[in-house]
């Protein structure tokens, strides 16, 4: 008899508020990093595992993955596509996939990139009857995650951001296998809201005994805050990506270093330098003498001349004016009530912005979008979107 074939679901339906103003026009999974979408990357691995049939869990702004993914074709695969109305966590959006699963499938988050093989190894455990499969992994600051407790390859308990010490930096890696059986452990499990599906693991592991562990070493990329996205996007650089020569090449780019993604029709200027860790996306102009460094530029975005972009991330559609300069010392900065020490974070700056000639953004400013800032003005904290800031 032949195993039966194992599906993905990819949890895509969050807002990702911590990520504001980026998130204002688009979910957290389409932020691009290294000119792609997040969840782009993670489609890529599903495909490359060679699980051929996907269900997106989609809600907040889904028009804009609907959109881009359609029916999948373009990266040989299937995608369906689940309504998540009101994100009440990820016990609740597993569920709303249900009805398009039939088979063992494997369950990621659309806005944490693995590698296709830690996918394949949860995908087989699953497909030859181990349900629960949860990958395990190791990082610096497992206490911003769902920490595990366990002994070989048995997962005992799950604690999500703990209080208390930590012993261990092994976490849960948010790459799960389950039967379709597991629908009705998440069902009926005694805890609404974002914990639903640590707290059904942790039930069926009390009461039934066993979630097989997958352990993962290879690349793990998450973004939960801003700064986050600017570690992601180096490492896929880093990994996945070189310098477009040949454009750079055909646009006169004397300094351009070798890690910088550059996307289609991208003008710059003379003596414009773009450093590394940097990924500048479509329909971008760069004026002359400008320095854009470790940093995220969104598409249609125009960069004066002279400006300093450094430790940044640049949305879409923003016009920032000449000599601006983006930059600032590692600071530290507060996320719902949470303070973040030494954070190296020039700015970050929403989408339709405009930043007047000579402006400076310091110590993890966040602009939001629609702002009109004057010119010469400093800013090094965070501005509403819609708001003018003047100078003086």
């Amino acid at each position: 008899m032949s195993e039966p074939p194992v599906q993905a679901v990819i949890l895509a339906a969050g807002e990702g508020r911590r990520l504001t103003p980026l998130t204002n026009r688009r979910p957290k999974p389409m932020i691009p990093v290294a000119n792609k979408p997040l969840l782009e990357y993670v489609v890529e691995a599903v495909a490359a595992a060679g699980v051929d049939q996907i269900t997106l869990v989609v809600g907040y702004n889904q028009e804009r993955i609907r959109n881009h993914f359609a029916d999948g074709d373009d990266w040989g695969v299937t995608i369906t596509y689940a309504e998540q109305a009101t994100q009440l966590g990820t016990g609740h959006a597993v569920l709303q996939a249900e009805s398009a699963v039939d088979d063992p499938f494997v369950v990621l988050n659309g806005d944490r990139i693995v590698e296709p093989a830690i996918i394949e190894r949860v995908a087989a455990a699953v497909r030859g009857g181990t349900s629960p499969t949860m990958a395990v992994t190791t990082v610096e600051t497992p206490r911003e995650y769902g920490v595990i407790t366990g002994a070989g390859d048995t997962v005992t308990t799950i604690e999500e951001k703990p209080d208390g010490p930590v012993e261990t930096n092994q976490i849960n890696a948010g790459i799960y296998g389950f039967s379709p059986a597991f629908f009705e452990t998440i069902r009926t499990t005694h805890t609404n809201g974002e914990l639903t599906l640590t707290a059904a693991l942790n039930e069926y592991a009390r009461d039934e005994g066993k979630i097989t562990s997958v352990t993962y070493t290879g690349q793990w990329l998450d973004v939960s805050n801003l700064w986050d996205l600017l570690t992601v996007n180096a490492g896929l650089i880093e990994t996945t990506a070189t310098a477009d020569a040949e454009a750079a090449e055909r646009a006169d780019r004397e300094h351009v270093a070798d890690d910088v993604v550059i996307a289609d029709s991208v003008r710059t200027g003379p003596n414009v330098t773009i450093g590394g860790n940097t990924a500048i996306g479509r329909n971008v102009t760069i004026e002359s003498n400008a320095v854009v460094e470790n940093a995220i530029i969104f598409p249609d975005t125009v960069i004066g001349a002279g400006a300093v972009i450094r430790d940044a991330v640049v949305a879409s559609n923003v016009r920032i004016g000449p000599n601006v300069t983006v930059d600032g010392p590692a600071a530290q900065m507060v996320v719902e009530d949470t303070v973040h020490h030494d954070i190296e974070l020039g700015g970050v700056i929403g989408d339709n912005t405009t930043i007047g000639a000579g402006a400076t953004l310091t110590t993890g400013a966040v602009v939001g979008d629609d702002v009109e800032a004057d010119a010469g003005v400093t800013i090094d904290s965070r501005i509403a979107a819609g708001t003018t800031v003047r100078r003086g």
